[in-house]
């Protein structure tokens, strides 16, 4: 979270995030001066403007700057919530249905993965994993996603059991050139050892 301006646009453009939601009254540096710069980086990202600026030509001027949407104070928190999963959904990069990394390859629509193309035994589970992995493969993938995935709860052995499936996945792919590195506190990355 950026207090200012200048703190807002140096995070938005030399980090990577799924969504912004931005204030148009950020001191230092305006929203609309941030929104117009971030654009002309990152034109995929989503942008929410959050702003007590409710006037008509507001949203306009907001929107043709290149916010997706805009929403003004006060607020209901379950809309701004609502609005969020809307973006997010909206602008889901969708999984290709065929994926190689490495000398790994994953197809969706077959369910089949191979290693050189000889094909690999994959669990359900270790199929979702590797899928998730491969999904967010330049991003840290954390326990708490994992889990969302699986539809796992802290009853059904929760983390303990996502590193028995991230230990069973990391031998199977020993062979493709491609491990699964921890980042402590953080989650796993699927890498290239090459």
């Amino acid at each position: 979270m950026a207090s200012d301006g200048p703190t807002a646009l140096a995070s938005l453009t030399d980090q990577p995030f799924d969504l912004a939601v931005l204030d148009l009254g950020l001191p230092g540096l305006d929203g609309l001066s941030v929104l117009k710069s971030v654009r002309e980086v990152k034109p995929a990202l989503p942008i929410l403007i959050l702003t007590a600026l409710d006037g008509l030509e507001h949203r306009v001027e907001g929107l043709n700057a290149g916010a997706d949407d805009y929403l003004t104070k006060p607020f209901d928190f379950p809309e701004l919530e609502a609005r969020v999963r809307a973006l997010l959904r909206r602008f889901k990069p969708q999984a290709s249905a065929s994926v190689s990394f490495g000398a790994l390859g994953f197809d969706r629509e077959a369910r089949r993965a191979t290693i050189d193309g000889e094909p690999i035994e994959l669990s359900p589970r270790e199929w979702e994993l590797l899928d998730l992995l491969l999904t967010q493969r330049d991003k840290v993938v954390t326990k708490d996603e994992i889990a969302k995935a699986w539809d796992l709860d802290r009853n059904q052995g929760g983390p303990s059991s996502i590193e028995v499936y991230i230990h069973r996945l990391r031998r199977k792919l020993e062979p493709s050139g491609l491990s699964i590195r921890t980042v402590r506190g953080l989650g796993y990355l699927l890498e290239s050892q090459g």
